[in-house]
């Protein structure tokens, strides 16, 4: 897939897949960690003949802008980067599209411009902010699994990472990593992305920037004395959450008290597959999507 270099509004640069009739109603796909736009290539591949499908290298990531320091990957700067690419490429509405971190920034997209820029939602095994927070607290199994965080959130690994990069810290921290699903020239492409240290930072600074609480395991599994929920609107526009079942990062109870929080709302569970049902499951993922966009 080729990409073109746009520069938006804030001075951010990104790389950035744009196929299918300009003509065509949009999906903007966003790519999770630590992966880049072909997460989505088999997607791409298939609804770029009936829609404009954005595909963007986030900021830290591949060739895009790499702006060091934990403050340039706070939530409203990834969030208002996809605005400013709609911007930049001239669309005013846009379905948005997410997986893992992608899936963090879309539900942000969606709930910042639902009923005004973004028509509908699409997320694929990327947790709720609202019902995430809730379970590291009080799940073990979520919490256990996203004890990682805490090691990508420590210093006192930055020097792991700039001599051995990426990889170093995730055969440190990440017990849910499944490499052998992964097509070898697609983790060969990733490997070679990885060798930028400015990459790595930007990458691990999305967990650094993150509001996100994880307690220890030997802390008390209950909300705290002080806990308040996030605050959020409703999500009002259709919405289409895919979660691969198989998941060893991110159990299904994620899926609880989303129909509570979101109206209309579509779950499509995919059995068999783990994290990156993008592809590792390339065909459901397409499917759950082309029964949604066309209802």
């Amino acid at each position: 897939m080729e990409q073109t270099r746009v520069t938006l509004a804030n001075g951010i640069e990104l790389d950035v897949v744009d196929e299918g009739p300009r003509d065509a109603p949009v999906l903007v796909f966003l790519h999770g960690f630590p992966e880049n736009h072909r997460t989505w290539r088999h997607q791409i591949a298939h609804f770029s003949k009936q829609y404009r499908c954005i595909a963007p290298d986030q900021r830290g990531y591949a060739g895009s802008s790499k702006p060091q320091g934990v403050e340039n990957y706070s939530p409203d700067k990834l969030i208002g980067d996809v605005f400013l690419l709609a911007d930049a490429l001239g669309v005013e509405t846009f379905t948005i599209v997410g997986h893992d971190w992608g899936g963090a920034v879309a539900w942000g997209v969606a709930l910042a411009g639902q009923n005004t820029r973004v028509t509908r939602a699409i997320i694929a095994n990327a947790p709720h902010p609202a019902i995430f927070q809730k379970l590291l607290y009080t799940h073990p199994g979520q919490r256990e699994s996203s004890q990682y965080i805490r090691g990508f959130r420590d210093p006192a690994n930055d020097e792991l990472i700039r001599e051995h990069g990426i990889t170093g810290i995730l055969k440190q921290e990440v017990n849910w990593d499944r490499p052998g699903e992964m097509p070898v020239e697609e983790r060969q492409r990733m490997l070679r992305e990885w060798e930028d240290r400015d990459a790595c930072f930007g990458m691990i600074n999305y967990y650094r920037a993150s509001a996100m609480q994880v307690p220890t395991m030997d802390e008390p599994f209950e909300l705290p004395a002080d806990y308040s929920p996030p605050t959020l609107p409703k999500l009002t526009i259709p919405t289409l959450v895919v979660w691969a079942m198989d998941d060893l990062a991110l159990p299904a109870e994620n899926l609880e008290g989303l129909e509570e929080i979101i109206d209309p709302l579509t779950i499509v569970p995919v059995h068999g597959c783990g994290h990156f049902v993008t592809w590792e499951a390339p065909e459901a993922m397409i499917e759950a999507m082309e029964t949604f966009l066309q209802s």
